[in-house]
């Protein structure tokens, strides 16, 4: 085992290798070609003396030395980015915080946590990135995000199974709800019941490896007729406000909204609960973290309370 020469390009790719999953997905993260990741990654287990990435179907996944690797590789490469800032007169670390947050989540909750942050903490500056939730714990582990806003559902299992085990804090809980455009049949009352689902059109997100269908009711007892997909939850709900169709939507989207669209509960049946996590490792957080996830929690406490 030799480490000696060991490049931090080397360990800047084994990074992006661990966040996104795939070499593939690093590769084009970086600018790379896949060969190109694929001889950083060789040099780095050749130094190391042992397999740092376990090559499966979907993607590579850390071995035990992978993580340890990957856990110094996180502090060496921050410690680094750390000195060119300061010796390029540049703002100190400390005030930044990176979060990560999934789809519907930017709708409203972070948005508002943003805006309120510069007021009563300007000091703070928080930068944001979309993802699922799967690509947003590996962002975590990789170092590369500080706090990430993740989704769960029924039987609300750890979002992975990798250890140190997260630390994870609910932000709320609430049932999955319908969007319906005004002028539907379903839009006629406060709520819309459970059979009144079936044979509907609906309008989901694009399957993946990594995400579910988002957007029909999960216990619909029929094939869906699913007339639209759309990754994008505003689009999604354009596509409802005109008529195309209906879509999923949790409650807390009601504030984002455009003009003619209905989120509604559904009675009957089983209710399917969603939760709104706040996730990051199980380290003290520094101090601008710590308020700003102050800030995610009471910002998620007023929209449960509307």
């Amino acid at each position: 085992m030799d480490f000696a020469d060991v490049t931090l390009t080397a360990l800047r790719v084994f990074r992006a290798v661990a966040e996104h999953g795939t070499l593939t997905a690093a590769a084009t993260r970086l600018g790379y070609t896949q060969s190109a990741v694929s001889r950083q990654i060789a040099s780095l287990e050749r130094a190391a003396g042992t397999p740092l990435l376990e090559r499966r179907r979907d993607g590579v996944r850390l071995t035990p030395a992978g993580h340890l690797v990957l856990r110094r590789a996180t502090t060496v490469i921050d410690g680094i980015d750390a000195t060119a800032r300061e010796l390029a007169g540049l703002p100190a670390q400390a005030g930044t915080v990176r979060l990560g947050w999934f789809p519907s989540a930017g709708a409203a909750l972070v948005p508002q946590a943003i805006a309120t942050l510069r007021t009563t903490d300007p000091a703070i500056t928080v930068t944001t990135r979309e993802g699922s939730t799967p690509a947003l714990v590996r962002a975590l582990r990789a170092g590369s995000i500080d706090l990430a806003l993740l989704g769960s559902a029924p039987p609300f299992r750890a979002p992975d199974t990798e250890t140190p085990a997260l630390t994870l804090h609910t932000l709320t809980e609430r049932p999955l709800h319908i969007a319906v455009a005004a002028g539907h049949a379903l839009a006629r009352g406060e709520f819309i019941d459970v059979t009144e689902l079936r044979g509907q059109r609906w309008i989901t997100g694009p399957a993946s490896g990594e995400d579910r269908l988002m957007g029909v009711w999960p216990g619909l007892d029929e094939k869906p007729d699913i007339a639209h997909t759309a990754r994008d939850w505003l689009a999604k709900l354009h596509l409802v406000a005109a008529g195309c169709g209906i879509t999923t939507a949790p409650a807390t989207l009601a504030p984002a909204a455009p003009p003619g669209v209905r989120i509604l509960p559904v009675r009957g049946g089983p209710q399917e609960q969603r939760r709104l996590l706040l996730a990051h490792l199980p380290n003290p957080l520094s101090e601008p973290a710590t308020r700003v996830a102050e800030v995610l929690r009471t910002t998620a406490l007023e929209t449960e309370q509307h």
